[in-house]
């Protein structure tokens, strides 16, 4: 039976010396400023495709199960090392375990394997403990260096969720998912380049997307009652406020889909004021794309304005005789302006506003 290909590492190798404590009720996190072990920051290194097939061809590991039906009416495939146990009531407790993980339809796409903890650096890297790529999942049947197998299968299924998730223009595996990723500020913390999307190397700790698959642990773990939750591999930077762990549990129960289209029309004339002012909501980072169609002859700018109402962030340019158009980026502002500004004009300007 085939292993995954592993191209993505995702893990949870924690020690205690790199924990963050959080007290639920208070939201607190402390981190422990004492020196690190070498193995504690160096979370993974980079599979190769070809790693993962040289172990299975090896012969590594020898494993069994597949797809099972649970208490909750779902299939979830799941592949069980021999090393571990072959009693058929292994392979159903961790069927239920992620059956009753927060989910939505990404569930029957899954194929998760679990392993010794052996198998597993084996297969994933020698530090690390889970892995994911492409609908398949490989974490740990035991415990081992402070770290339940609980924790790798929330954090791994934290990726499985954001692969199946949207966050236009951007990959959702490297950012995460369109909610939490706007409501983390992570494409501001880009342009300051205190994140780095994709970095499975030098910077793990702050790649935004692994920063994700541990606040969906901690989003998780607190739907299933567990009072304290630990911070050990990502940067306290990315420790969710309540706000990000609601945006969170939105993106796994109700994915972002595609932008909203927002119309407006006003008629000029002589009497109408010269400046009209639209306000636009933003609540998500991405793409914004305007369209103005406005009458022929007339004189108009039409611009994008910042929430003060005066700082131009674009300015629309004449895509046709009558219509004008900009296309711009959300990153952190919530509140903007479509200024539309007209001299000599007379008649119906129509304005449609493109937002993620």
């Amino acid at each position: 039976m085939a292993l995954p290909t592993v191209r993505r590492s995702a893990v949870l190798l924690a020690g205690a010396l790199l924990t963050c404590a959080l007290a639920l009720s208070g939201g607190a996190v402390e981190a422990s400023s004492a020196a690190q072990p070498a193995w504690t920051r160096t979370i993974d290194a980079y599979r190769s495709p070809s790693t993962a097939k040289l172990a299975v061809a090896q012969g590594f590991p020898a494993i069994h199960g597949g797809p099972i039906t649970t208490s909750t009416g779902e299939i979830v495939d799941v592949r069980v090392s021999d090393a571990l146990s072959q009693d058929p009531a292994t392979q159903q407790g961790w069927a239920e375990f992620l059956a009753h993980l927060t989910h939505g339809t990404e569930l029957a796409q899954l194929t998760a394997y679990i392993l010794s903890v052996d198998e597993v650096q084996q297969v994933c890297g020698t530090q690390a403990l889970g892995c994911y790529a492409r609908d398949e999942l490989v974490a740990p049947g035991e415990a081992a260096f402070d770290t339940t197998p609980e924790e790798v299968l929330r954090h791994e299924y934290g990726h499985h969720v954001a692969f199946h998730r949207l966050n236009t223009p951007w990959d959702a595996i490297d950012w995460g998912p369109k909610r939490w990723s706007s409501s983390a500020n992570v494409c501001a913390l880009v342009g300051r380049k205190q994140a780095y999307p994709g970095d499975e190397g030098t910077n793990y700790t702050r790649n935004p997307g692994e920063a994700w698959a541990e606040v969906y642990r901690i989003m998780d773990e607190r739907k299933a009652g567990i009072t304290i939750g630990r911070w050990p591999i990502v940067d306290s930077t990315f420790f969710p406020n309540e706000a990000e762990v609601a945006a969170a549990e939105q993106d796994v129960i109700r994915p972002w889909a595609a932008p909203r289209v927002l119309r407006f029309t006003r008629a000029f004339g002589k009497r109408t004021a010269r400046v009209w002012q639209i306000p636009i909501a933003a609540p998500l980072d991405g793409n914004l794309r305007l369209s103005a169609t406005v009458p022929a002859g007339g004189t108009v700018e039409v611009a994008l304005v910042a929430r003060d109402r005066k700082a131009v962030l674009e300015r629309a340019q004449w895509a046709s005789q009558r219509v004008k158009r900009l296309d711009a980026s959300v990153c952190g502002q919530r509140l903007l302006f479509v200024r539309v500004t007209q001299k000599n004009l007379s008649g119906r300007v129509r304005i449609a506003v493109t937002t993620p």
